[in-house]
């Protein structure tokens, strides 16, 4: 009997081992939260190529998007009818956003452009060109309140096409009075952006050597200001962030999803087994962190929304 308690008490010591090795705690009260440590990573698909930029939609009864940039694919996932195909030839999209109106932005590789899908599925170019010269390629995007689109052009996706721009900058695009112009010069590879839940900072990803995120303060007349470094990634380095409507910073990383408070301390670690290229927050009420890793899609509940 004795033998057999002992074997079960180890039994429990193993399962809560690794139950534990889910997440990498450094300040538990602010990280009880935002995640609880009872949460389940689930792996909701895989056999993919690379998969990056998820998008929660919420119209049709929600379903999340994103790329598989080597398969020249966006996907498509939902809780009733799971992995399809949202369309072929993407063009080596990567990062995708939904703008005020809901029509879909996706950041095109091989395009060098940003595309925006119209609401009757026509794939138009929302911007392609800085001052007549074509993008690198650009990466990430995300749109303010005021519909202005802001993106990053690494030159990740160029290839052995020759620069045209001479650096790789993050953009601000005015759709309306088509008015484009540079807002930030200062990162080694800009990767990921992310607004503050008010607006007033915009959060950049640089995954070039310094592998940080920068934050900067929005003015009014939409130029930014500062580039304060905001944090280091430790492992990895940042690519997709997302903030969420509590101000923290979730941004992928070679060992998970590392979380930072407001003032960039981290938080914690949710520990992927595949090294995370992007996030987003969805589901029906918000609280779902969709990770794209490598070849997979994963996801796990949170206890907290992300910023609108």
């Amino acid at each position: 009997m004795k033998r057999l308690l002992l074997a079960g008490l180890g039994l429990l010591l193993n399962l809560a081992l690794v139950h534990a090795a889910d997440f990498d705690i450094k300040i538990a009260d602010q990280f009880s939260k935002l995640v609880s440590t009872n949460a389940e990573l689930k792996k909701l698909a895989g056999g993919m190529k690379f998969v990056e930029g998820p998008v929660w939609v919420s119209r049709d009864g929600g379903y999340l998007v994103f790329s598989d940039i080597p398969a020249e694919e966006l996907k498509q996932w939902s809780a009733k009818n799971g992995l399809a195909t949202f369309r072929t030839n993407s063009h080596g999209a990567n990062g995708n956003c939904v703008d005020r109106k809901g029509k879909l932005l996706s950041c095109e590789h091989l395009g060098r452009r940003v595309a925006i899908t119209e609401k009757d599925g026509r794939i138009e170019t929302l911007v392609d060109q800085y001052e007549g010269k074509r993008f690198n390629s650009p990466n990430d995007v995300v749109v303010k309140s005021d519909g202005t689109v802001w993106f990053s052009d690494p030159d990740y996706g160029l290839g052995s096409k020759p620069k045209e721009v001479d650096g790789m900058y993050v953009y601000r695009f005015d759709p309306k009075t088509k008015n484009i112009s540079i807002v930030a010069k200062d990162c080694d590879h800009p990767n990921g952006l992310c607004f503050s839940p008010d607006e007033k900072k915009l959060f950049v990803a640089d995954s070039g050597k310094p592998r940080l995120i920068r934050v900067y303060d929005v003015q009014k007349d939409g130029t930014l200001s500062g580039g304060r470094v905001f944090c280091v990634i430790d492992k990895g380095v940042p690519d997709g962030i997302r903030c969420d409507a509590k101000g923290n910073i979730f941004s992928s990383a070679g060992d998970g999803v590392q979380i930072f408070n407001p003032q960039g301390e981290l938080i914690g670690k949710i520990l992927v087994p595949e090294s995370p290229a992007n996030l987003c927050f969805g589901g029906r009420d918000g609280k779902t962190l969709f990770i794209t890793a490598r070849s997979s899609l994963y996801s796990i509940p949170v206890l907290v929304k992300g910023a609108k």
